[in-house]
Parts: structure tokens; sequence; C-alpha cells
């Protein structure tokens, strides 16, 4: 008898590939780690806008490379504007309240 309240209380996702009980929320690091994650790919996009260029072995094939595929910043800063905007999406929805499926 006890078997089966615990059953009810556990949700399966991908084929009984991950299992939750029923009411638990997002672990609070993890909510945290998506904007230390998101922060790190924006930031890195921004340091390497222009590629490696500053590497003593390869920056001077990359600037060749920047100078033969017309190195575009505004498409580049679109893509960043783009992760931005992903990523406040996936905090927003991160830290919002909880609620079980089918419950509003």
């Amino acid at each position: 008898m006890a078997e089966t309240k615990v059953a009810n209380d556990v949700k399966e996702y991908a084929d009984g590939w991950i299992n939750e009980r029923k009411g638990t929320d997002v672990p609070t690091f993890l909510k945290f780690a998506y904007i230390v994650i998101a922060a790190g790919v924006i930031g890195y996009l921004f340091l390497y806008i222009n590629g490696d260029v500053s590497n003593s072995g390869r920056g001077e094939l990359v600037r060749q490379f920047d100078q033969a595929t017309q190195y575009s910043p505004a498409f580049m800063y679109l893509v960043i504007a783009m992760v931005a905007i992903f990523a406040i999406i996936v905090v927003a929805f991160a830290f919002r309240k909880f609620h079980e499926d089918g419950e509003k």
C-alpha cells in the first residue's frame, strides 16, 4: 500500500529516464547557475567578437580570415542581443512562481 502512494507522487519523463517528485521546484543553485552561464556566454562573445586575434600562434591567421570573409560587427552584436534576450527569458522562466502541471 505504501508503494502505490509513492508511485503516485513521482512523475516520469522520457519513458522513465527522469523521475521527479510532484511539487518539487528547480533548486536555487541551478536558478543562479543560469545567470552565471548566460553572463559567461555573453562575456565570451564580447571578448572574442573578432576571434582570437591576440594569440601569438594563430592571431595573424585569424586576422587574415576576418579580412577575407568580410567580418560584420553588426551581425555579431545581433547574435549577442539574441543570446541576451534568450538568457532573460530563461532566467525569468526559472524564477517565476512554481505551479504543478494543470494548475494556474
